[in-house]
């Protein structure tokens, strides 16, 4: 089969397209055909050694979100031959969904709805769990609570405000001013365009802040938490190596994405019932990753991006 393998870290330069075995699958494993994966900035982190890639050994297949076509399981499988499923395999360990063939735990993945697109879901799985794991199991949120959602037009933020409009959260919308007609229209109930305003300024008695870019940001965002309230900054806190001393009552709860069906399953409902839905910034190629990474690294990308197989 093909796959793209990774056997140095560093630039778009070593994601090389190469023939490797099919994988074989043991027991509780599905073998899927790939019909597309999503590109996401753990990826291309992990290209250049950052992040996840301490946890893994060189060479690598990258990527973690798939949908295609069961075609071979185990004898405990829930699927059939020919289901399209998808899922987020093995994170925070290897996915490898980067290739034609993916070997998933079963636990991983769901059937796909037939109202949304292959495209559509193998753009979802780490985006939409992210945002459920964080909003809804670590914060809690729910129709009386205040949401703030930092970079909200991005992979991650995007599907954060219809995960928080769904269960009637009020949520605040920070992203760039080209991006106010499409946040709002994804349900936020307030926008605020940073490159104009200063968000301190506007809003206040947040409970909590998805923070989807990290650093200085984040430590401003503390100032519009109500105390007892919690900043979620992916990928990391910015108080993980000091303590918060703008608001010590404010928590500040790691967080890391991990695959889950029952989380899947809420996510693939909610898409079948239309609550949810990804935007599709683009599709790639298969022999065109370098460039997927480039425009997800550089450029101002606004949902997802997928590479077809």
């Amino acid at each position: 089969m093909k796959a793209i393998v990774l056997e140095q870290f560093g630039g778009v330069e070593k994601l090389l397209v190469k023939d490797v075995p099919t994988p074989g699958i043991k027991s509780g494993e599905v073998l899927i055909k790939a019909k597309a994966f999503s590109v996401n900035p753990v990826d291309y982190k992990t290209r250049e050694g950052k992040g996840a890639a301490k946890r893994l050994t060189l060479p690598i297949i990258l990527g973690w979100d798939v949908c295609g076509e069961v075609v071979e399981l185990s004898n405990n499988s829930k699927f059939k031959v020919g289901d399209i499923v998808f899922g987020l395999v093995n994170f925070p360990g290897e996915g490898k969904t980067y290739a034609e063939y993916v070997v998933a735990p079963a636990e991983h993945v769901v059937k796909k709805p037939a109202n949304i697109s292959e495209v559509e879901a193998a753009a979802i799985p780490l985006v939409a769990l992210t945002a459920y794991q964080t909003l809804i199991k670590e914060g809690k949120i729910n129709q009386d609570s205040r949401v703030l959602i930092q970079s909200a037009s991005g992979g991650v933020g995007h599907v954060a405000v219809q995960i928080a409009k769904s269960v009637r959260a009020y949520v605040v919308a920070v992203a760039s001013g080209k991006n106010r007609d499409f946040v709002l229209s994804l349900g936020a109930d307030e926008f605020i365009d940073y490159e104009k305003e200063n968000f301190a300024d506007i809003v206040k008695d947040i409970d909590v802040v998805l923070d989807c870019v990290g650093g200085e940001t984040a430590l401003k965002l503390v100032s519009v938490i109500k105390d007892g309230g919690k900043l979620i900054s992916l990928p990391a806190s910015p108080f993980d190596d000091k303590p918060n001393t703008i608001n010590p009552t404010v928590e500040t709860p790691f967080m890391l994405v991990h695959s889950s069906q029952e989380d899947m399953q809420i996510i693939s409902n909610l898409m079948q019932s239309e609550k949810l839905k990804v935007h599709i910034h683009q599709t790639f190629p298969f022999n065109q990753i370098k460039e997927a990474h480039q425009l997800l690294e550089f450029g101002g990308v606004r949902g997802k991006m997928v590479v077809l197989v």
